[in-house]
Parts: structure tokens; sequence; C-alpha cells
């Protein structure tokens, strides 16, 4: 099973977690980690922007990346949100194996 990290920036400490919370509730991911404090820099509709954000990185399998995705847009702020899945190429096997069983169709009651 291929298992991936998703990046995704999010406006505020607070919709980190109310994000985090619905992709655990809904068994998609096995572990989200906050990182607040993110300055991004960016070009948004031919201007410079910049914006303190808060990133999660979404620990799932590839086959939970569209119900990622949903989740995510069901509860995100921004009208484009990065939402970017990076193959994990080489872990540690027992953390493979919890996160392949936490998000598994069997836990998630499916």
């Amino acid at each position: 099973m291929e298992t991936v990290m998703i990046q995704c920036t999010v406006s505020s400490k607070e919709e980190a977690r109310t994000i985090s919370h619905a992709l655990l509730e809904a068994r998609v991911a096995a572990c989200v980690s906050i990182a607040a404090g993110v300055e991004s820099h960016y070009w948004w509709r031919g201007a410079l922007e910049h914006a303190d954000e808060a990133l999660l990185v979404i620990k799932t399998t590839r086959d939970r990346f569209d119900d990622v995705r949903r989740v995510i847009l069901q509860h995100h702020s921004y009208e484009v949100p990065e939402i970017i899945a990076v193959p994990i190429v080489a872990a540690h096997r027992p953390y493979l194996d919890w996160l392949a069983h936490s998000v598994s169709d069997e836990e998630a009651g499916i």
C-alpha cells in the first residue's frame, strides 16, 4: 500500500485544528502534524503576496487522497487551497503498518 504525506497550508492554527480533527474523525488520516508560524510568499491574481499561515502535514495512504481532499475542501477558507501529496519512499516499517491500519476500511467502519 502506497503511503503519502499531504501538505496543506491554512489561514490559522484554529483552522488547522478544525481540519485536523475532521480528517481524523473521518479516519482518512492516521496522523496530522500542525506547524504554526509558517510565512508563505506567493503570486496571487498578478500580485506578490505574503501571509502568516499554519502548515498541516497529513500522513495517509494514496488510496485516501480523494477523501482527504474532500474533507479539506469542506472546512478550508481559501478559494484555492494547497493540497499536495508526496510519496513516502522509505520509513520505519512498524510506522507504515500502523499508518495503513489506521486508515483502513475496517477501522473506518466501511
